[in-house]
């Protein structure tokens, strides 16, 4: 959830420790922090609050330094305060630590180590690790830290420092991302590549239960018993200005505009002259015949990337899915063989409930195919057959552009099915790649709608509640247009399927309501402009979506905004048609003044339950 970024090397470590977590604000945070060793003692700063109140703290009172680690909370174990803030010290403030994830068994151990004379000050599970660090010191950082992580249960990765071993970084990674960064006469490490790419490229990614011992001129790798390992580097290909808003006002609407080269990106190289080509997903005829069930389980956008995949699947493969959430999935005792194939999605690759769902695929015998946008991350590793969205950094909180292309590669995977069970004829399987090849057009056009949607948004802006409908894959894009607007608006949203609204919704709508309306497809479209009249006589101000077949219809039912879509395949449709609801969002969000790219309560990597 939070963020780690550590530096050694002949440089002051502050400036470098602080830009990092900047560029780590994505992930959520309620707190900062610092620690650097400076003439033989290790000095550290923390503050509840934004990077901003910390920077004005080392103002006054700067940490000099070139070795140190640094550190973003999001509070799991305490209320958010300075004592709670990271980095956390042992007793004697010889040794630092700093964590991202949860620390499981942290009571048990705290009671042991209270009897041994420890004294606590916060109310962390972090302080734990550094009490048991000096616990288990006696001379040797790299010993301590061997021995307590094998202490530990849960999901965490550490970055730890000695002021004995001063020219020394600890990193150490558990169901927790933590990656390494090399360069020249200094070393990183941090939670994700935007802290350190402007320094470096080369980034080796530690693996579970994995540890990294840094100083400025080399990093040496260990696994849990402390035997040497070889770990394969990788080079990143994307620009620091890539995480950088560029001229947007807010990283959001900056990933909302790069949704045309995302899908573009998405789908270079995979629609071939010779069909859907997905290099890394290797299932083959005979292993699809082998498999009786498919379950799809991922969270939040992803999962309702997850619902128009299920639907793609099941109409051009014709086979039945099974559709959970990851942290439900986990707890429900799914029923899992060596002939079940489990999707899952996640943007990060890192999402805990995620993995965790994985986990017990394998251990049932079940195959694994991963979509997620992140290379070398731990869904990509436990994936038996891979598809990256190649969405590019995502910084915004609120996913939009891993979104897109999520929904892409579903297509693309269902059309992959369908081809090897003998289901698709070339020429329809032709029809619809070429309509997803045009996609990005489409998003084009929705972008050019912005000002009447902004328009339509700031004169809405004192709304209590708006309301989604729409049916079939239509439906799927009203609930993850009313995600968008409950997480950066804080407006109570809804969505609804507009058959059902007779069976109830439909006492909410009054004079004044606001709806949106998704009615992109062809063969439900008369059902919802019946939908339309009844809210309509009811009072409602519908924005509608639809295809520009459809206009004049929808502006005689008197919709007070109609936004078309160039004529398209139905099932392309929910790419640019999410584009619109993304837009209200955002637009509502900003003309109620909110924190767009960093809405209250939330992060961008969930990387605990």
């Amino acid at each position: 959830m939070c963020g780690i970024v550590g530096y050694v090397g002949d440089r002051q470590a502050q400036d470098i420790l602080v830009n990092g977590l900047e560029k780590l604000e994505y992930r959520g945070y309620d707190s900062a922090g610092l620690a650097v060793f400076d003439e033989g003692k290790i000095d550290y700063q923390k503050k509840k609050g934004r990077i901003q109140q910390l920077k004005e703290v080392l103002d006054e009172k700067p940490l000099a330094g070139s070795v140190g680690i640094g550190h973003t909370r999001w509070a799991t174990h305490g209320e958010p305060s300075d004592v709670n803030a990271h980095p956390h010290v042992s007793s004697d403030e010889k040794i630092a630590v700093v964590h991202n994830g949860i620390i499981e068994n942290y009571m048990e151990l705290k009671d042991k180590l209270i009897k041994e004379g420890y004294e606590f000050q916060s109310d962390t599970d972090t302080e734990v690790v550094a009490h048991l660090l000096d616990s288990y010191y006696d001379g040797d950082i790299f010993e301590a830290a061997k021995k307590t992580a094998k202490d530990l249960k849960g999901s965490y990765s550490l970055g730890i420092m000695s002021s004995d071993d001063p020219d020394k970084l600890i990193a150490i990674r558990k169901n927790s991302p933590l990656i390494i960064g090399m360069g020249e006469n200094e070393n990183f490490i941090a939670s994700d590549v935007p802290a350190i790419l402007e320094h470096t490229r080369n980034i080796y990614y530690l693996d579970n239960d994995e540890i990294a011992v840094l100083t400025k001129d080399s990093v040496d790798f260990y696994d849990e018993d402390g035997n040497s390992i070889e770990k394969k580097e990788t080079v990143i290909t994307w620009d620091p200005e890539d995480a950088e808003k560029g001229g947007y006002p807010y990283f959001m609407l900056k990933e909302i505009n790069e949704q045309p080269k995302a899908i573009e990106d998405t789908l270079i190289g995979r629609i071939t002259e010779d069909g859907i080509k997905l290099d890394d997903v290797i299932i083959t005829k005979e292993d699809l015949d082998k498999i009786d069930h498919v379950h799809i389980v991922a969270c939040g956008t992803a999962y309702n990337a997850g619902l128009l995949g299920k639907a793609f699947i099941e109409k051009y493969a014709r086979i039945p899915i099974e559709i959970e959430t990851a942290s439900e999935y986990r707890y429900k005792d799914p029923i899992i063989t060596e002939n079940t194939l489990l999707i899952v999605l996640s943007q990060s690759g890192e999402t805990a409930d995620t993995l965790a769902a994985i986990d017990i695929a394998k251990k049932a015998g079940a195959r694994v195919l991963a979509i997620t946008n992140v290379v070398g991350s731990s869904v990509a590793r436990e994936a038996d057959d891979i598809l990256y969205t190649n969405a590019g950094p995502e910084i915004a909180v609120a996913s939009t552009k891993a979104y897109v292309t999520q929904v892409a590669c579903m297509l693309l995977i269902a059309l992959h099915l369908a081809k090897l069970k003998g289901l698709l004829s070339e020429e329809d399987q032709k029809r619809i790649a070429e309509s997803l090849l045009n996609s990005p057009k489409q998003i084009e056009e929705a972008l050019e709608a912005s000002e009447e949607i902004e328009e339509f948004a700031y004169e809405n802006k004192d709304l209590h509640d708006v309301y989604l409908i729409g049916r079939g894959l239509d439906y799927d894009s009203c609930i993850e247009g009313s995600l968008k607007i409950k997480e950066i608006s804080y407006v109570h949203s809804e969505s609804f399927s507009a058959g059902e609204l007779k069976h109830g919704p439909i006492a909410l709508v009054e004079d004044g309501t606001v709806l949106l309306v998704v009615a992109t497809q062809d063969k439900t479209f008369d059902k919802l402009l019946s939908n339309i009249l009844e809210v309509r006589s009811r009072g409602a101000k519908v924005l509608a979506i639809a295809q520009e077949k459809h206009r004049d219809a929808l502006e005689k039912a008197g919709v007070e905004k109609v936004f078309c879509i160039t004529d398209l395949e139905d099932d392309i449709a929910p790419i640019p048609a999410v584009v619109y609801l993304q837009l209200f969002a955002y637009y509502l969000a900003v003309a109620r003044g909110c924190d767009v790219d960093k809405p209250k309560n939330l992060a961008k990597s969930v990387t605990v339950e």
